[in-house]
């Protein structure tokens, strides 16, 4: 016999961990539990940024025009973005 899943106790929280988990293509979801009861989700997300061969380690933009005041560069030396 199957079982009926708005029966089950997690039911109200599927829907959000589905939510959480909905177009995540690198992060975490991480389910905060206290005393067997689910209290919190969180969602972290990462996005990753190739840099573009032949710029010095700028940052590709969506236009591949030349960056705009405040965009991110890659510092290659250090192995992060800056400003």
């Amino acid at each position: 016999m199957a079982k009926n899943i708005e029966s089950h106790p997690l039911h109200p929280w599927l829907d959000r961990i589905l939510e959480a988990l909905e177009g995540l293509e690198y992060g975490t979801v991480q389910i905060t539990v206290h005393d067997a009861q689910i209290v919190q989700i969180d969602r972290t997300e990462k996005r990753r940024f190739q840099p573009v061969p032949g710029t010095r380690g700028q940052i590709r933009s969506g236009s591949g025009s030349a960056p705009e005041k405040g965009s991110l560069s890659w510092d290659s030396d250090k192995g992060m973005a800056r400003r």
